[in-house]
């Protein structure tokens, strides 16, 4: 990657379920706001127990059953805005967005590029373990993609793009640390209840906790998200310009007029996406 201007990095963590729109409208918000000011936007976030579930997720046989099992498992669902299948976010997974203007030519930065950059990032802020980190689908895991990152053939990481008006977001959930085994089963539960006799049919995932495993067991310490969150911090500053200028010209819009009204726009939008799995009523259940 080469050295590039007009950076700045957003943290939202340790949400609880009552928050868990909020990083899908971020997101929407950010790649305007990149457009706009021609800024790369970075944002950290974690969640405490969410199961988020893509748009094809919603149409599991038995969504109701499906939900269910993820609520006995003690998570909470949400549906967020883009396709793709479920992921898991909790305390050990490291949800992280790299949100950059669209170039002037729009088909100038490609989907593999965007996935390319993202990967570069994360081998960077990973090289003094001296792995070697290989991106293909890992096809029983949870959400496969083309781009899954594994080490010595097991998944830790998957990405995601998702390209709307001025800007490109590159998504990543990276699992740190936590019970990785557990994720996956609970993933697997959801589509067991969910799909029935055609669990791993229909192009949802036939998924092994096998495949799937943590940076902290792949690479042999303790590494926390925090962490994680600070090696990729090192990884933005030898690359971006992170300036204070930057930071309070997105603090003096987070409290404008323009930015409530595009977050009350956005949050109605995932709130009429929820209405399907009834998540107001989850989160007035849940205290």
């Amino acid at each position: 990657m080469t050295k590039e201007n007009n950076a700045l990095i957003l943290e939202h963590m340790n949400l609880t379920s009552h928050q868990g729109l909020e990083p899908f409208i971020y997101t929407d918000i950010l790649a305007e706001y990149a457009g706009n000011h021609q800024v790369t936007c970075f944002h950290f976030w974690t969640m405490k127990n969410q199961l988020i579930l893509g748009m094809q997720d919603t149409r599991v046989t038995d969504l109701s059953a499906g939900v269910s099992s993820i609520l006995a498992n003690n998570y909470q669902p949400i549906v967020r805005n883009s396709g793709g299948l479920a992921v898991v976010a909790d305390e050990g997974v490291l949800n992280f967005s790299m949100i950059m203007p669209q170039p002037a030519e729009k088909n100038s930065l490609s989907i593999n590029h965007g996935y390319e950059l993202m990967k570069q990032m994360i081998e960077e802020a990973l090289i003094d373990f001296n792995c070697q980190i290989d991106a293909f689908e890992v096809t029983d895991s949870y959400c496969p993609g083309e781009f899954d990152l594994s080490i010595n053939g097991k998944k830790f990481a998957g990405i995601s793009q998702r390209r709307i008006k001025k800007g490109i977001g590159v998504m990543i959930y990276l699992s740190v640390e936590g019970n990785q085994h557990a994720r996956g089963e609970l993933v697997k539960s959801f589509y067991k209840a969910g799909l029935g006799e055609d669990f791993g049919k229909n192009k949802f995932p036939p998924v092994n906790p096998d495949s799937m495993a943590n940076l902290s067991e792949l690479l042999d310490t303790a590494l926390s998200v925090n962490d994680m969150k600070q090696r990729l911090e090192s990884v933005i500053a030898n690359h971006f310009t992170l300036s204070q200028e930057e930071s309070e010209s997105f603090k003096v819009f987070s409290e404008s007029k323009p930015f409530s009204t595009q977050f009350e726009h956005q949050q109605k939008r995932m709130l009429q996406r929820n209405e399907i799995i009834n998540w107001e009523e989850l989160q007035h259940d849940n205290g």
